[in-house]
């Protein structure tokens, strides 16, 4: 098989950036938890919460990459299909929504696994800059505007690809300039009144 076009693919590296950010959010509603420890004093235990190790971080990072390396491994694919580019644009949307499927349950998880909020402080304290789940609704708005977004983005490539493709097949001539022209770089000429 040929290749076709290398739109499906650019417009994947196009919609992957929000995508990952969305991703981002998501993965860590759904992993970050804080590293707690534990120790007795005097028979009662004592429990200490501190920011997330560098291993849930990791995870973190890794799992918000999946989505939008799946959708640069489809728009690879796509480059190859005859309408490849709508493949990838759904491909976005449906990537957006499978995002969003699960933020709730995880945004309770997370207020569950930091119950002094996610700056660690106890909101009685005044030193607490973030409540009990504050974070967490932030970062859950966060994901739903960005995959919001990716799916808005999505929709307009289908359109802009299916106005083109209208034009293309109604044998409308294609938009040209004056070429080699001095000093325009290429740019259509006024020439005055015929």
């Amino acid at each position: 098989m040929r290749m076709r076009a290398r739109a499906p693919l650019g417009l994947a590296g196009f919609l992957a950036a929000p995508l990952f950010f969305a991703s981002l959010m998501a993965s860590s509603l759904a992993v970050e938890k804080a590293h707690v420890f534990e120790w007795r004093r005097a028979g009662h235990l004592l429990r200490t919460s501190h920011p997330p190790d560098a291993a849930t971080e990791a995870k973190i990072w890794l799992l918000a990459f999946v989505p939008p390396l799946l959708l640069c491994l489809l728009g690879a694919i796509c480059m190859r299909l005859p309408y490849g580019l709508y493949l990838v644009a759904v491909g976005a949307i449906v990537g957006s929504f499978a995002l969003m499927h699960r933020l709730d349950l995880w945004e309770r998880h997370h207020s569950a696994r930091f119950p002094n909020g996610a700056d660690l402080i106890p909101d009685a304290s005044t030193s607490s800059s973030l409540a009990r789940g504050e974070w967490e609704a932030n970062a859950k708005e966060t994901a739903v505007s960005l995959s919001r977004y990716t799916i808005a983005l999505a929709l307009g490539a289908i359109l802009i690809a299916a106005a083109l493709e209208l034009r293309r097949r109604r044998g409308a001539p294609p938009l040209e300039t004056t070429e080699g022209a001095l000093g325009t770089g290429g740019a259509p000429q006024f020439t005055g009144p015929p």
